[in-house]
């Protein structure tokens, strides 16, 4: 990509490439095209984003038209980030998400108990972070929707079954799947440089099932047949073998710092339920998120925290820190 791309810009190419429908691809292309600078550097990538805007448009016509949705199921995010369960049949995925959150997906010891995708909210000390489970992926099985799922998500979790023979090959199906396709995982998330539609997500390997026998030499077969450069957490999600380390991993990948609000007629900050934002975030974003208005209207803000004195008066592009406690003031 061009060096000289703006933050704008940028970040309008990480919301289409977190984009779960084609009205939310269109949009974001365009701006992306309204906020690229304009000059032969930019030149090329400025025929792919007219192209992919052109592909949108009648790809979104045709829908309209058929009544058919190539992207049917939409998740509204919650909490801290997102991630997504994918894998083969009986890797696991569903007795994750129960051993992780309060949600309660039917468990059975047979391939596709999951038909359809499945949100629980994990906790990670006063913050969630939501994992959807989804159907498994198979080399003859891939349910449309995943791809909004996957690019949306903010982490892909690769599970692997260690309790039988096939769970490799399992793995295999599923990554030799989405190698035909535009969505992808990755040991980081990025838009390919040449191809702007093609988008992959960061992900981790899970193998699970490792307190059955015969799990270890599996694993070491896996690390062999599938060399991947994902991070690689081994656990148990029924014997809870790994986890807590998990859930600690999954946490940090989101890379987010946790904020907590103070209203100007208040003694005490709400410690209840800190609002989370990327790393890198400005007290001007605090202000967008609560209300438009307000970050219109936003004069100055105190601040409590680790990089400031308490009640610093700051503007609004003071960088966010780890539980900063902020004051708007309009």
């Amino acid at each position: 990509m061009p060096a000289n791309l703006t933050p704008q810009y940028l970040k309008a190419e990480e919301e289409y490439r977190r984009a779960g429908t084609l009205e939310e691809e269109l949009k974001w292309l365009q701006v992306m095209l309204q906020e690229i600078p304009k000059h032969k550097g930019t030149d090329k990538l400025q025929a792919e984003l007219k192209r992919k805007i052109s592909e949108a448009k009648k790809q979104l016509q045709s829908e309209r038209s058929t009544g058919r949705k190539t992207r049917g199921i939409r998740i509204p995010r919650q909490g801290a980030g997102t991630a997504v369960l994918l894998g083969g049949p009986n890797a696991g995925k569903s007795a994750f998400l129960r051993s992780m959150t309060r949600a309660t997906p039917e468990v059975a010891p047979y391939p596709f108990t999951t038909k359809a995708p499945i949100p629980g909210m994990m906790p990670w000390e006063d913050v969630f972070v939501q994992l959807i489970d989804t159907p498994p992926i198979t080399a003859d099985y891939f349910e449309p929707y995943m791809h909004g799922l996957i690019r949306s998500a903010d982490l892909a979790l690769l599970l692997v079954d260690l309790g039988s023979d096939g769970g490799i090959e399992d793995c295999q199906a599923v990554l030799e799947h989405l190698s035909k396709t535009k969505t992808r995982l990755s040991a980081q998330s990025y838009l390919d440089e040449e191809d702007v539609g093609l988008s992959y997500t960061r992900a981790f390997l899970v193998p699970n099932k490792v307190d059955l026998e015969e799990a270890a030499v599996r694993l070491e077969l896996l690390h062999e047949l599938v060399p991947l450069d994902f991070p690689e957490y081994p656990i148990s999600a029924e014997q809870g073998t790994g986890l807590e380390a998990l859930r600690d991993a999954i946490y940090r990948s989101l890379d987010v710092v946790r904020v907590y609000s103070k209203l100007p007629t208040a003694k005490q900050p709400d410690l209840q339920r800190p609002f989370t934002f990327r790393r890198g975030s400005t007290v001007l974003d605090m202000a967008e998120e609560v209300h438009k208005e307000l970050a219109k209207n936003l004069k100055f803000a105190r601040v409590w925290g680790s990089a400031v004195h308490d009640g610093t008066v700051v503007k609004g592009d003071y960088v966010l820190q780890d539980k900063d406690v902020v004051e708007l003031h309009v």
